[in-house]
């Protein structure tokens, strides 16, 4: 019963996110910014989590807080339907290519946020995004989530290909790190025995 709804309403935003990590990858993501909806619907395909979010947020001012929103809330719920962690691989990493764009993702759901972001984004905007957006979804997931998290680009040139290439990266080392672990299905994986 690896699931989570979590509902957060400011005077900025209003976002409501329901996960299963034990899904198929479905999604079904509406926040208003059509960019980032493809980069939620990324998140959720290559991790094989099932995700909704819908988002209403002030985007007459621009889209920053809806997607930092987007991404505490994310981060919450995964936080939430994890539990005490027992029973999960707890690292996961891939090294992701898209074209000319490289990236590498690293994670550890270690309770110990933190983010290492070696990730330039070629220019100021994907269409009508932000690309410094990128940065600040992963940081609202990371903080809210748990995670220890790295990302950095290897190769790129352009930046809807390495922003894409970085929300895959991220998707398919979450994906591993959230798997149960065979060996150790009752266990949950530190030495401490607590996460």
């Amino acid at each position: 019963m690896r699931k989570a709804i979590i509902e957060r309403k400011t005077a900025e935003t209003e976002i409501a996110v329901e996960i299963n990590l034990d899904g198929s990858g479905r999604y079904d993501n509406a926040t208003g910014i059509g960019f980032f909806d493809h980069m939620l619907d990324q998140l959720a395909r290559h991790a094989l989590i099932d995700m909704t979010v819908r988002a209403q947020g002030d985007l007459h001012i621009d889209d920053h807080h809806t997607v930092e929103d987007c991404g505490i809330a994310l981060g919450k719920a995964l936080a939430q339907a994890l539990g005490d962690k027992r029973g999960i691989r707890r690292y996961g990493s891939c090294l992701l290519p898209m074209d000319e764009a490289l990236v590498r993702a690293a994670l550890d759901l270690s309770g110990r946020p933190f983010l290492v972001w070696d990730l330039d984004l070629p220019s100021a905007k994907i269409g009508t995004f932000d690309t410094e957006l990128v940065r600040e979804f992963f940081t609202a997931l990371a903080m809210n989530g748990g995670i220890t998290l790295h990302v950095s680009r290897l190769a790129g040139a352009n930046s809807h290909h390495i922003a894409e290439a970085a929300f895959k990266a991220v998707a398919r080392a979450l994906r591993e790190a959230i798997e149960p672990d065979p060996r150790k299905d009752d266990a949950i994986p530190s030495t401490k025995g607590t996460l």
